[in-house]
């Protein structure tokens, strides 16, 4: 029988990093890591008018459906395929669940992955990434413009209105939780850490010996 996944969260604020440090863990660890992002658990909008929808505040965790995170978690720590929500940004509206494969290794990332105390104790590493907010508004204007179809005054005034305040109320307290915090700007050697420290958690005789790995990711809370 298989082991159970190792779970990674990283967790930060809108443009804070998350999907490039993601992206680098799997990179790292190839086709032993699956990349998993809390967007794609936004709850369906689609029932409500194009006007109200634009309206509605994205920025809460709230706009979350935390059921079907707990099911993929769930799931996939049994080592069973789940079907995943594909969330459409544009329309604010879900289209067809995909089929999600289990990996050893699983890198969650998302805004509030460690806001719920339940949704902590999932985690076998968490990572909080701690960036300005003059960057994360340099980095989500870039992704929006790019991939959202939205204009840099829109990314402005929301990121002012909502993104700003939800952070300092909802995400920035989360920091305290995380086993690891990473400030900007983040390179290799951060990324070399960190896998460091998951491949001591893919390792049961590591984790049981209390390695240098451990007690990067639960004894202490780094800055790093």
């Amino acid at each position: 029988m298989n082991p159970p996944p190792v779970y990674i969260a990283i967790v930060g604020g809108s443009g804070a990093g998350k999907s490039w440090l993601a992206e680098r863990l799997q990179q790292c660890f190839g086709s032993q890591c699956a990349r998993i992002c809390l967007d794609s658990f936004y709850r369906d909008r689609s029932h409500h008018p194009a006007a109200r929808r634009e309206r509605l505040n994205y920025d809460h965790p709230r706009a979350i459906d935390w059921d079907r995170v707990q099911q993929f978690l769930h799931d996939t720590r049994a080592g069973r395929a789940t079907f995943v929500p594909q969330y459409d940004f544009k329309t604010h509206s879900r289209k067809a669940p995909q089929l999600w494969e289990p990996k050893p290794v699983i890198v969650f990332e998302g805004l509030w992955l460690l806001s719920k105390a339940e949704l902590r104790d999932e985690f076998d590493l968490s990572i909080f990434l701690d960036a300005p907010g003059w960057l994360r508004l340099r980095w989500r204007t870039a992704r929006d413009l790019a991939e959202r179809g939205r204009s840099a005054a829109s990314v402005r005034q929301q990121f002012i209105a909502q993104v700003g305040p939800m952070h300092v109320r909802h995400v920035a307290p989360q920091r305290r939780f995380a086993d690891v915090v990473l400030k900007q700007k983040i390179g290799k050697p951060e990324v070399d850490q960190v896998a460091g420290a998951i491949c001591g958690l893919m390792q049961p005789a590591a984790a049981a010996s209390g390695s240098a790995a451990m007690d990067f990711t639960k004894r202490d809370h780094s800055t790093l």
